[in-house]
This record gives structure tokens, sequence and C-alpha cells, in this order.
């Protein structure tokens, strides 16, 4: 990670801005929100950026260089807004945060009654909303429109106060609120906002204003498979993350699938084309063990991601580690079983062990070497 300028003023509003391939958008929106905040307040913007290949840290480099309200942070092999934009709350220097993004999306007029409300009011967070008063999505795609609704839906599930837009990239809160929940946020994802809201539970003092979302002129959306996964992944491990890490309940579902790969092999090779059913068997482990390889290296360890001859020297430690779990899954099973053990429970009591033997070893050794 690379901090281009220390700010040595005291500084009372820190804007954060995560970007990734946003080189055409930085000016447009440093001079949009120095337009609009007064000269009484004493403010910095933070670009954290993703190392983009476009030359957008260079801009925010020279910029800096420039103005010294101006400041840059650039992550090296990392991705990922939630996480951006911790890096950015923790390298600020002022006792108020806003988020917002680099697309010129949100309205930076609203920012000076953000920062007023967030005061005189002493609430915990503002919002920028696009579903309360005269606010709306504006010219959004339909279809991310239907996808911010669902997603707001869930949420609300799982928040204990209700919020009209948790999906809001647009917002502001005080520096201590968020040290009051940082060490038990998710920070999977893109959205830092339901994190914080989920995370602080029902005695958050939140405040939404409408704002009309608009176009954006330049670049590309960032809204993909893996946003709205990661979106799903957050939610499962807010409900369950305290009881099974979140790597190994999708660790487990793939193993789930494994089992109807194994079975759909074992019967095609050895009923549908009359193979032996030791060399059928054998198929099938391969096959599953292979399926399971590619789904977690594609979903459970999506960051972790292994591509290139790594992903071949992974899918071997796979085989290898999977096939150790097998013996002791098969070892322990026939223990408990030879223990007076009903069938069923001993048999379950081996399958549990091979697979907490096979999720925490690839973790170890298939993924491991490989940080997010």
């Amino acid at each position: 990670m690379n901090i281009t300028r220390i700010n040595s003023v005291k500084t009372e509003l820190t804007i954060i801005i995560p970007t990734y391939n946003e080189k055409e958008n930085i000016l447009k929106t440093f001079y949009a929100i120095d337009k609009v905040l007064s000269e009484t307040i004493n403010w910095e913007v933070l670009f954290v950026d993703d190392n983009s290949p476009d030359g957008t840290s260079e801009i925010v480099n020279q910029l800096s260089k420039e103005n010294p309200k101006v400041r840059g942070i650039n992550r090296f092999g990392q991705r990922g807004l939630s996480f951006a934009c911790i890096e950015g709350i923790l390298a600020g220097t002022s006792p108020y945060i806003c988020i917002m993004d680099a697309d010129l999306q949100h309205d930076e007029t609203l920012l000076p009654r953000m920062l007023a409300d967030l005061k005189s009011e002493s609430l915990d967070m503002v919002v920028g909303s696009r579903y309360v008063g005269t606010g709306s999505t504006g010219d959004l795609a339909k279809h991310r429109v239907w996808t911010s609704k669902i997603a707001t839906f869930l949420s609300n599930y799982f928040l204990k106060q209700k919020i009209f837009d948790p999906m809001s990239g647009y917002f502001m809160f005080p520096r201590v609120f968020f040290d009051s929940v940082e060490n038990e946020l998710s920070g999977r994802g893109f959205k830092l906002l339901l994190d914080m809201l989920i995370t602080s539970g029902s005695k958050t003092k939140i405040k939404e204003l409408p704002y009309v979302m608009r176009s954006r002129d330049v670049g590309e959306s960032k809204l993909g498979y893996f946003v709205i996964q990661n979106f799903l992944l957050m939610l499962i491990e807010k409900f369950l993350g305290k009881i099974l890490p979140i790597r190994f309940i999708f660790f487990t579902l793939v193993g789930f699938t494994g089992l109807f790969v194994h079975f759909f092999v074992l019967w095609l090779t050895h009923i549908f084309y009359k193979e032996p059913f030791i060399y059928s068997q054998i198929m099938a482990v391969i096959v599953a063990m292979t399926s399971n390889y590619f789904l977690n290296n594609h979903f459970t360890y999506h960051d972790k991601k292994l591509i290139g001859r790594d992903n071949f020297r992974g899918l071997i430690n796979f085989y290898c580690m999977c096939s150790l779990g097998a013996f002791f899954s098969i070892f322990v099973a026939n223990y408990f079983y030879t223990h007076s053990f009903v069938w069923w429970l001993a048999g379950l009591l081996g399958a549990i062990t091979g697979a907490v033997w096979n999720f925490f070893s690839t973790a170890i050794f298939t993924w491991g070497g490989r940080k997010a």
C-alpha cells in the first residue's frame, strides 16, 4: 500500500473515494466537491485506488502535489470496495468521514447538509437515499434498479431497524462511530454501509436525506457477478459467521455438489457403459474432486484464485489433501463402527472428520500461499 502524502493540517471532514479505472473522473469529482464545500469547513479527499491499470493513481498523485486537500492510497494486489473504504477511514485524519463514489453519480451538493445534520442532531449516520422524499434512482438501468430493490428487501431482514436505502454508497458518520464497530465488520463486498448497520444494531441514530442519482458519464459500472456474490456472502457471514467460518460453509456446499457429480459419473460409467465397479468408482472420485477444486477455486476462494501454473499445482495439491481426507474419514468411521456405534452415526462422524480435514488442509496448503 502506497500513501502519496500525509496531511499535516487538522481537517474536520475526510471524504473517502474508492477508485478503479476512474482516470477520467478524478479531476471532475474533486472540483465538484471543492465548489460546494464551504471555506469554513476544513476538509480533505482521500482517493483509495486498487492499482488501476488506466493510470488513475498517477492523476491522484499529480493532483495531490498541486492541492493540499488531496491524498491518495494505492493498494497493490488487493481488490474490494469495502476494504478500500476501511483502509481510507483508518488513514483519515478527521472526526467526520464521508464515503462516496468517483463517478459523479452521487450529489455532492448534499455534503454540507449531511455534515451539518450529523453534528447538530448528534447522529451516528447520515445516508444519501434514493428511496425517501424526492430521491430517485434517476436514469439507472431497470435491471440495476431491481437488483438494488431486491438487495434492499433482503438486507432489511438482517437490520434491527428499518432503513429505506441500506445499499447506498453515499453516507457520512463520525469517526468514533466507525471505531465502535470496526472490529466486528465483515469487510466483504461493496456495501460498507450495510455492514456497519448490521454490526451496530438497533440503537444507531440514522437520518436519510434524499438525492437523485445521476447517470455515469465515463467509465464502467463495477456491479458484476462477484459483487452480488460478495453481498450474499456478507449476509450469510453476518448470520452464521459467528458459528462457522463462511468459507467452511461454502466449502461444504461445494462438497454436496461433489456428491451429485460422484454418483452421476458412477451411474454413467458402471450402469450405462457397463464398466467394472472399481474403475467406475475411481473415475467418479477423480471427477468429483476435480469439480470440487474448480468450484472452490472460483467461488469459495475467488479472492485467492489460483491461475496458470498455480492452478495446476493447486489441483494436484487438492487431490493429495482430499485423498488423505478420505483415508481419515474411513479410519474414523471404521473406528466408531467397531466400537458399537450405529452405522449411520459412524459414517457421519467419518464424513465430518474428512470434511474438516479437507477444509483446513486445503485452506493452508492449496490456497494458503496466495494472499487476498
